[in-house]
C-alpha cells in the first residue's frame, strides 16, 4: 500500500497538558478497540493472536501517525525519528504510514499565530514589518516558518515554535514511549530510562531558539571560508527564546536533486558527507538531525544552504578518538581492533549474547563497505538491505537489554540519515578519500 501525503491545513495545537493528556488517552483506546476487534476475529478463525502484531497493523499506525501529526511538538518528533531510525526494520506498509510524519506538517491557524508572536515581540509587532506572510512556507514538528519582510527591507525567514510545545516535552515523551511498550516494540526488561532522559534533553534544547540562533552563527563562523556552502545569516533582534529570525535563503529541496545529472548529485552528497566527517573529527560540533528538508541546494551557485540548527551536539574529544579508532580498524580490515573499538565505545558488552556479538560485527562489517570502496555506488547495492534482515534477525531475540551509550545514537542517526540521503539521490562517491584526511 502507498500512503498519501496528507495536505497541510491550519489546526490549532493542542498547547494544554491536559488537552494532549486527552489526545494520548483518546489513542490509546482507539488502538485498544481495533486490538479487541481484529483479536476476536482471529479467534474466530481458530487462530492464536499475537499482541504485536495486532497492535502494529496499518490502521493503528495510521491513527497513531495522524494523531502525532495534529499534536505536533515532541510527539511528533519523537514519531519522526522512529520512523527515520527504526523504518528499514518496519514492514514497508508501516514504515510507508509513519513516513508521513516527515512530511509537511499541519500549521497554525492565524489567531493562534498572532498571539504567539505578540507574546514574543508585543502588541504592536506588526508595525515592523511591510509584510508578513501567515501561511507558512514550511511547517514541521516544533515550528513552523514564515516568510517576512521589515521595515528596513530584510527578506526574512521566521521560526515560529508551537505554543505549549516546551512544557509539554516531557510528557510527551513519557506517554510516546507507553505507546511504544503497549505495541511490543520495546523488549520487555529494556531500560529505556537513559535514552528517554537524553531525548527530552535534547528536545528541550531544541525548543530554545536563542541557543539554535547561538549553534546557526557557530557554524556560520565554521565555514564562512567554503563558498561551497550556505548558512542564514541570524537576525538577533527579532529572536527570543520561540521565536528565530534569519535571512530567507533561496534554493530548492536536496531531494529534487534526484533528477539532476549524476556528476553533481555526486558532488553535493560528497559535500554533505564530507560535512559530517569534518564535523565529527574537526570541529567537533554536528548538527545531528539528518531530515532532508535541512539541506537545500541553490542551482545558480551549485551552494548546499544548510539549514535548522536545533539539534545540534558538542562531540566530545573522547568521543570523536572513539570513531577515530573504529573507522581506521575498519578502514584497514582489522577484525580485533574493530572490535577491541566497538567494546571500548560501548556499542557491545560481555551482556550481549555470542551469537547476537557475531552479528552485530557482521553488520559492522557490512557498513564499511561503502568506506573501503574506491567509489560506492549508493544506488547499485543491497548494503541496506542486508543490514535489515539482520537487524531484524537481532530484533527477534527479545532478551537483549542492552543499549549503546546514548551520546553515540545521534551520531549514528546523522550517519543513517547521510545513507539515506547518498541512496535517494543514487549517488557515487568516494568516501575512503573524504575520511581518510581525519585518520
Amino acid at each position: 500500500m502507498t500512503a498519501s501525503r496528507p495536505e497541510p491545513r491550519p489546526l490549532a495545537v493542542p498547547s494544554g497538558r491536559l488537552s494532549r493528556l486527552a489526545r494520548f488517552g483518546g489513542l490509546a483506546s482507539g488502538i485498544a478497540g481495533n486490538v479487541a476487534l481484529n483479536g476476536a476475529r482471529q479467534i474466530a478463525q481458530g487462530r492464536r493472536p499475537v499482541m504485536s502484531d495486532l497492535i502494529l497493523t496499518p490502521a493503528n499506525v495510521a491513527r497513531l501517525a495522524e494523531q502525532l501529526a495534529q499534536m505536533r511538538g515532541a510527539a511528533m518528533k519523537v514519531g519522526q525519528l522512529l520512523s527515520m531510525d527504526a523504518g528499514e526494520m518496519l514492514p514497508p506498509e508501516l514504515a510507508d504510514i509513519l513516513g508521513r510524519l516527515r512530511a509537511e506538517a499541519h500549521y497554525m491557524p492565524p489567531p493562534q499565530l498572532r498571539s504567539v508572536l505578540t507574546a514574543a515581540w508585543g502588541a504592536d509587532w506588526h508595525r515592523r514589518f511591510r509584510t508578513f506572510n501567515v501561511r507558512p512556507i514550511a511547517a514541521a514538528s516544533i515550528g513552523q516558518v514564515h516568510r517576512a519582510v521589515t521595515r528596513e527591507g530584510e527578506d526574512l525567514a521566521v521560526k515560529v515554535q508551537y505554543p505549549g510545545v516546551r512544557r509539554s516535552i516531557d510528557s510527551d515523551v513519557d506517554n510516546v514511549a507507553a505507546l511504544m511498550r503497549l505495541s511490543g516494540l520495546v523488549p520487555k526488561g529494556l531500560d529505556l530510562g537513559a535514552m528517554l532522559d537524553e531525548a527530552k534533553r535534547q528536545l528541550h534544547e531544541e525548543a530554545d531558539y536563542e541557543r539554535e540562533g547561538r549553534c546557526l552563527s557557530r557554524f556560520a563562523a565554521l565555514l564562512g571560508g567554503d563558498a561551497r556552502f550556505r548558512v542564514p545569516d541570524l537576525h538577533v533582534r527579532f529572536t527570543t527564546r520561540d521565536v528565530l529570525a534569519m535571512g530567507h535563503v533561496g534554493g530548492g529541496p536536496v531531494e529534487d536533486l534526484a533528477s539532476a545529472p549524476q556528476a553533481e548529485r555526486d558532488r553535493v552528497t560528497a559535500l554533505l558527507i564530507g560535512l559530517m566527517f569534518r564535523e565529527l573529527f574537526e570541529f567537533r560540533l554536528m548538527q545531528t538531525d539528518p531530515n532532508f528538508a535541512n539541506y537545500r541546494h541553490d542551482a545558480e551557485t551549485g551552494q548546499v544552504v544548510l539549514l535548522d540548527f536545533g539539534a545540534t551536539r558538542e562531540v566530545s574529544a573522547d568521543l570523536s578518538e572513539g570513531y577515530r579508532g573504529l573507522l581506521r580498524a575498519g578502514l584497514a580490515g582489522d577484525a580485533a581492533a574493530t572490535r577491541r573499538a566497538v567494546f571500548d565505545m560501548g556499542f557491545i558488552s560481555d551482556a550481549v549474547p555470542e551469537d547476537i556479538r557475531s552479528l552485530m560485527l557482521e553488520m559492522l562489517e557490512i557498513s564499511m563497505e561503502p568506506l573501503r570502496a574506491r567509489w560506492f555506488d549508493f544506488g547499485g547495492t543491497d548494503v541496506a538491505m542486508r543490514l535489515r534482515d539482520l537487524g531484524m534477525a537481532i530484533g527477534e531475540r527479545r532478551e537483549i537489554h542492552h543499549l549503546p551509550p546514548v551520546e553515540t545514537f545521534y551520531i549514528q542517526r546523522k550517519f543513517g540519515g547521510m545513507y539515506l540521503l547518498a541512496s535517494r539521490l543514487r549517488a557515487r562517491v568516494a568516501i575512503r578519500e573524504l575520511i581518510e584526511p581525519h585518520l
